[in-house]
């Protein structure tokens, strides 16, 4: 296993569309998944795709938990391998909400995303699975299986004055204040924030 260097917005990769995966079993795609999740741990991230390190594979490596929804169940072992993964929004309710990117470091930006979506894909054992998910993991798919097309999030943002940098989360300040919901991530960013009360007093 070993730590992957993480392209950058900008980086061509990025905004390719990435290969299906032709064999889920093959022991090269499970060493880059386990590449794809010590990064993961390296950075403190919680969801990764394959472009971002440099691999043009429709191959998603991610861990669902309290870090980005204080509803979800802490399981023993919460990473998922997604091969060849296909989205297919329920309904056409769609959510804004705030996120963050690997690939964009020092950024956070609100982007709408479909509410409920069912997923297929493939596991590393080449079994077919399909799940249905909302909110917070919904949002998180959507943001992941974007990097298999080349798509990254400001390039799904509707207003570009929602793109902060970290250090200034005037925006993401003001609706925490306001009683949105956000991923507890997120929330860490305001709470360290020195310009709070300045921005709130305004």
């Amino acid at each position: 296993m070993a730590i992957r260097k993480v392209a950058a917005m900008g980086n061509p990769i990025l905004y390719r569309i990435a290969e299906p995966v032709a064999d889920a079993t093959d022991p090269e795609i499970a060493r880059l998944a386990n590449d794809m999740k010590e990064t993961l741990i390296d950075i403190g991230g919680s969801g990764i795709a394959a472009p971002q390190v440099f691999e043009s594979l429709r191959l998603v490596v991610y861990r669902y938990s309290t870090r980005l929804d204080e509803n979800a169940r802490e399981q023993a072992d919460p990473w998922v391998t997604l091969v060849n993964p296909v989205l297919t929004p329920i309904g056409g309710e769609m959510i804004s909400g705030w996120g963050r990117c690997l690939s964009i470091p020092g950024l956070h930006g609100k982007v709408p995303r479909h509410k409920s979506l069912s997923m297929t894909y493939q596991d590393l054992s080449g079994e077919e699975i399909t799940v249905q998910a909302s909110g917070a993991l919904a949002t998180l798919l959507q943001h992941e299986c974007d990097h298999l097309d080349g798509v990254l999030y400001p390039m799904r943002m509707d207003d570009i004055s929602k793109l902060e940098f970290n250090a200034e989360p005037g925006h993401l300040a003001q609706d925490i204040a306001d009683g949105v919901n956000v991923w507890p991530v997120l929330r860490d960013l305001v709470d360290a924030w020195p310009g709070r009360e300045q921005w709130m007093d305004n």
